[in-house]
């Protein structure tokens, strides 16, 4: 079995498992805001991290703001890693994340400070942009010498990265995983969204008649994946690509389910042994309208929400910050649920979901996350209790 230890989480609810946890039943997101910092001239509803993040004292390559949301991450689980990764060969110690965004950020800053002649500040190295840097650093810094490379497909990276870990072990590539996700705002990717139409101005509003587009938001959620025991573990993933569009999924839902069929499948449970399902729930039209189908068609009555409405969207940290919730919902000692953040208007031209209210409890021994990105792709998890 593949176990996953005690995420490192930091996110717009909050850092730490503890404080996640408690803020994510109440429904309280103190970090989520509505600034003008990414889009100067319209307020738009974001998902912060507030907290001060210390650049790693690294290569001006991979000092990144993204980085050193990795790094604080890191720090949550750096006591964990050091006891699995004793006696182990660096070879067999792997690093698998996603990421949109990298160092995009820095990117912004160095343009708005080019001179007339083209000169960028001296703070500045084109690598802080590569999609590998938050991967390669991370290796760099705890001396791992086995596979260490970024996954990124979009909304879906995090949660393949998560796939892909469990892969390595599967495969006997592997002893210990370090995995997940992390994304950090930045101007080029609220002005990419909102060039879509996709973003709204106020907190998203999933499934709702009134769903007008997202939040995006930035985190980060790092798992130890081993076969160590550990209270949950990763027991299915199923991965699709319907290849409908560019930027919006078959409206069918075709690829959704596929996805989620195949995670069932892997992980040899039946649709009634979900206890709960963290939506993808980007308050789109499109995405919502097809995810209701799928889930009612594969998962009928199994309590779901979206936290995005907690969270933002964070792209390509969000299928593993959705699964740290999880991970948090299945260790909950009350059996409390994630609650459905929503104005309750249900949109009578999409399938009903049984969405979780405010003190939902119930007992979740297997809980399934979805994540749907551009281009199709799709990917389910299944995380039990053990």
């Amino acid at each position: 079995m593949i176990y996953l230890h005690s995420p490192g989480l930091i996110c717009a609810l909050g850092s730490g498992v503890d404080t996640v946890r408690e803020r994510l039943f109440a429904a309280d997101s103190p970090d989520m805001t509505e600034t003008v910092r990414y889009s100067p001239g319209r307020r738009l509803m974001l998902g912060t991290v507030t907290g001060a993040l210390p650049l790693p004292d690294a290569p001006p390559r991979h000092r990144t703001r993204n980085n050193a949301l990795l790094a604080a991450t890191f720090a949550q689980i750096e006591t964990a890693y050091a006891q699995l990764a004793a006696g182990l060969d660096p070879a067999r110690i792997a690093i698998v994340l996603g990421s949109s965004t990298s160092g995009i950020h820095e990117g912004e800053v160095a343009m708005a400070a080019c001179t007339p002649d083209g000169t960028l500040p001296a703070t500045y190295h084109y690598g802080q942009q590569e999609l590998g840097s938050p991967a390669q650093w991370l290796a760099g810094e705890l001396g791992i010498a086995g596979p260490a490379y970024c996954i990124s497909t979009a909304c879906s990276s995090s949660a393949k990265a998560l796939a892909a870990a469990a892969r390595l072990i599967d495969s006997g590539a592997a002893d210990l995983v370090v995995a997940g996700g992390v994304d950090t705002l930045a101007a080029f990717t609220v002005a990419g969204f909102s060039a879509l139409e996709s973003v709204s101005a106020s907190r998203c509003n999933p499934f709702s008649r009134n769903r007008n587009g997202i939040n995006i938001g930035e985190g980060a959620a790092l798992f130890l994946v081993c076969r160590t025991p550990s209270p949950v573990a990763l027991t299915g993933w199923g991965e699709s690509s319907d290849g409908h569009h560019v930027s919006a999924p078959a409206p069918d839902g075709s690829g959704a389910k596929q996805a989620i069929a195949a995670a069932l499948q892997r992980a040899g449970r039946m649709a009634s042994e979900i206890g709960y399902v963290n939506l993808h729930g980007t308050a789109t039209r499109q995405n919502d309208a097809m995810e209701s189908l799928a889930v009612s068609a594969l998962l009928p009555g199994v309590p779901a929400s979206s936290t995005k409405p907690l969270t933002g969207h964070t792209l390509g940290a969000a299928g593993a910050i959705e699964a740290a919730l999880c991970w948090i919902t299945l260790t909950d000692t009350g059996r409390r649920l994630p609650p459905h953040v929503w104005d309750g208007e249900a949109d009578p031209d999409i399938a009903a979901l049984p969405l979780v209210s405010r003190g939902q409890c119930t007992e979740v021994r297997a809980a399934l996350s979805t994540s749907f990105a551009f281009g199709g792709n799709n990917i389910a998890l299944i995380l039990e209790r053990t």
